[in-house]
């Protein structure tokens, strides 16, 4: 139930109707006071000064939210078409947030503040490169007064990009910086109430946990009417990796907490009618990241709010990881069309984060129905119900490859059960002179030229025109794979032509329906290729043919992503659960542009749960990526969506202001001390904002809290203290080690001997 305070309820009552804060109140002499939630604003000329007196969002815990206001109906515009979410505009400076206006591309600069030349320097860099806004990390008062001097110095030079002041612990120099630059980000999880400590604090009740909103109000209110009176912006942004024990005690560390903590700050702001603020959920784990901001989006249907979201993967790293792990977070938002602001948060110069942020929106921008080719390609899918719970995530289960009787040889190892990389192999590369080659390039391990499986082989591999049986080379080096329970899946009609004992068929699903799943001669197990295009009957087919795996192809006249979508909910329907592999076809030469697209259409099927692996296949002759290439790129891909791990993964900040350590060239020592260490995270955050939080999935931390010190965590504990720089990678190795998590790194096969027939 609501509770309003006096003065809230003295205001309701002096009206015939009141707005405020979102609750309409109507004094109509018979019932009483009675408050619904709508979207409103605030039309009394008395404000809230303190928590009891602010109409906050009905409780979610209670049930108060749901019985008032109805459960979550949608959370993006339309399921079926890529429309932008509507939002209201945000101003900032020069530029503005929102559904009417293009995504705005953004950065954070990584020079201390306090050095206004060299600060200024990077700015321009970065507005130079296009960038529409920069974001400079403010710890003090000095920063502060920093920020003014660079602002100045940028007009007179001028630049008018505006500026956002990052914002932790310090409510009072929130204020004062406000008077320099255009946009304040807040962090709910530290800006009032920064407690790191991880003590769970026992609320009895909800009551208990409501109580402790009254310092947020005073921490709060000032900045509010601060940027209010400037017409300054305002950045609500909450991280996964900082959110307050207070939140961590009442919610757990999961997305739900995430957005109420959003949900608190926004109450006051709103309790103040100031309005002009964006949303932020940023996590390093892009599955916990969408999650959040669907779940905010879908709050915000349902609360009548239009706030513009600000998209980003925290801590996503450097390279083509990095932009993998951003593209599938932030990739699969824009394709619901969610997101008005994105930054590429990587470990690298802020110059370089242009690129990817800039691509991302593009393709976000292409995928709009209002353009007629993106409009004509989602049209076209068939109609079809999207039942997807975005308030939980699921994996879909399927079933891996089994042995049947007269089997002989190993078909488990077709599919892995964390899901799958598939390469696609062409007959040059079975010759004599290149098979050991290949097994390289397929992540296999040899002993005397004999191919094993290791961590990160491929599972199978698909051979589209496969060496004629007369090349006896070439078959023996496809039987050794075959032997080591490596799938090889050939188009039916050249097995047909000329047979491959224990090779797997693959049909198109009409093809093999038409032959009713009988296999050519030699051949093991069936596969079928579905592109889009198939009846809701002939997709139901699939379980009596009982193959091995689907590769999905969409045909390009279609929507993958919906069309996509479309196959899985047919699936769940008729309750088939046989394995789905992305077959991602390419013709892309530029390795940047590829992580990001297949982080973008692949990623965004993987975070739904929808998927079992991925094949990725260049076309029209493209050689610009060598096999080993593709399989490692892949198997980013699966680790990324946080399905198979097959080497170690790393959380790293992408650096700021303030950064107690050369952040790139520590992330790569440690990478190379570690990077080959399955199973392991490990996390490198330059200060301590963002770092026990972000540690918290991760297995051990390298943090800087003094100039040229580290601490080292296990988990959640700081396990060693004050450790010199020097030392500290050192340091880190031998704290795995006592963990017994440590494995030396594999030798390097000195040679790759071909063995004679």
């Amino acid at each position: 139930m609501v509770k309003f305070s006096p003065l809230a309820v003295s205001l309701a009552l002096s009206y015939k109707s009141l707005s405020c804060n979102g609750f309409t109140f109507v004094n109509n002499g018979k019932e009483g006071t009675k408050a619904r939630f709508q979207q409103h604003q605030m039309v009394a000329t008395e404000m809230p000064r303190t928590a009891s007196d602010i109409l906050w969002t009905p409780s979610i815990k209670s049930g108060a939210r749901e019985e008032q206001l109805g459960p979550i109906e949608q959370y993006c515009e339309d399921l079926y078409s890529v429309i932008r979410r509507k939002t209201r505009t945000v101003e900032c400076g020069p530029i503005k947030f929102g559904s009417e206006h293009p995504i705005v591309r953004q950065t954070m600069a990584t020079t201390n503040t306090a050095d206004v030349e060299a600060s200024m320097e990077q700015i321009m860099r970065c507005a130079d490169k296009g960038f529409d806004l920069v974001r400079v990390t403010v710890q003090g008062k000095r920063e502060a007064v920093a920020c003014a001097k660079i602002r100045e110095g940028l007009f007179k030079k001028g630049y008018d990009i505006p500026l956002c002041a990052d914002m932790h612990f310090q409510p009072v120099i929130a204020q004062l910086v406000a008077d320099a630059v255009e946009k304040i980000r807040i962090n709910p999880g530290n800006f009032a109430d920064g407690r790191k400590d991880f003590v769970d604090h026992v609320y009895e009740s909800e009551d208990d946990y409501v109580k402790e909103r009254e310092y947020l109000v005073e921490a709060m209110l000032p900045l509010v009417e601060k940027c209010k009176s400037l017409n300054r912006a305002m950045r609500i942004g909450t991280n996964h990796g900082s959110l307050s024990s207070r939140v961590l005690s009442f919610y757990g560390d999961t997305p739900r907490g995430m957005v109420e903590s959003a949900i608190e700050f926004a109450d006051i702001c709103r309790s103040q009618d100031y309005h002009n603020f964006v949303f932020s959920m940023k996590a390093s784990n892009p599955l916990v990241m969408v999650q959040g901001y669907r779940l905010l989006a879908a709050e915000q249907y349902r609360l009548g709010w239009d706030y513009p979201l600000h998209l980003g993967v925290t801590e996503a790293g450097e390279g083509e990881d990095g932009r993998m792990k951003s593209a599938i977070g932030i990739g699969t938002l824009l394709a619901d069309g969610l997101g008005d602001t994105v930054r590429v948060s990587l470990t690298e110069d802020p110059e370089f984060e242009y690129e990817p942020c800039n691509r991302l929106s593009t393709i976000a921008e292409s995928r709009l129905a209002i353009n007629p080719d993106a409009e004509a390609r989602q049209s076209k899918v068939t109609k079809y119900t999207d039942t997807r719970d975005i308030t939980a995530f699921a994996r879909r289960h399927s079933e891996l490859p089994e042995q049947r009787d007269g089997d002989n040889i190993d078909v488990r190892g077709y599919l892995h059960r964390d899901g799958s990389v598939i390469s696609a192999v062409n007959a040059e590369m079975l010759t004599a002179e290149n098979a050991q080659y290949l097994y390289q390039e397929l992540g296999c391990k040899t002993a005397v030229g004999m191919p094993f499986k290791d961590i990160a082989t491929s599972d199978s591999i698909l051979l589209r025109d496969p060496p004629p049986s007369s090349d006896k080379k070439a078959r023996l080096a496809l039987n050794r794979l075959i032997e080591v329970s490596m799938g090889v899946i050939v188009p039916a009609d050249k097995l047909e032509a000329d047979p491959l004992p224990n090779a797997v068929a693959l049909y198109d699903l009409e093809q093999a329906l038409a032959n009713d799943g009988k296999l050519p001669e030699g051949a093991i197990r069936l596969a079928v290729t579905v592109r889009g295009h198939e009846s809701e009957e002939t997709i139901a087919a699939i379980k009596q043919l009982n193959p091995v795996m689907v590769l999905l192809d969409i045909s390009p006249d279609l929507s993958s992503l919906h069309s996509s979508r479309r196959f899985f909910e047919m699936l769940k329907f008729h309750n088939i659960e046989t394995p789905v592999i992305h077959l991602f076809k390419t013709d892309i030469t530029d390795s940047n542009e590829l992580a990001l697209q297949m982080g973008t259409k692949v990623g965004s099927l993987l975070t739904d749960g929808d998927g079992d692996g991925i094949l990725v296949e260049p076309v029209q002759g493209n050689n610009a990526f060598s096999l080993d290439f593709l399989r490692t790129t892949s198997f980013s891909l699966l680790q990324g969506c946080r399905m198979r791990n097959t080497k170690t993964e790393f959380v790293s900040c992408p650096s700021c202001g303030r950064t107690l350590f050369d952040l790139q060239e520590t992330t790569a020592k440690i990478q190379d001390a570690t990077g080959h260490l399955p199973g392991v995270t490990v996390a490198i955050m330059g200060c301590i904002v963002n770092g026990p939080g972000e540690m918290a999935d991760a297995d051990f931390g390298y943090v800087g809290t003094l100039p040229g010190k580290v601490d080292l965590y296990y988990g959640k504990e700081v396990v060693k203290k004050s450790i010199p720089n020097d030392d500290a990678v050192d340091a880190l190795i031998d704290l795995i080690k006592e963990y017994d998590m440590w494995q030396d790194a594999p030798e390097e096969e000195e040679s790759l001997e071909a063995i004679e027939v």
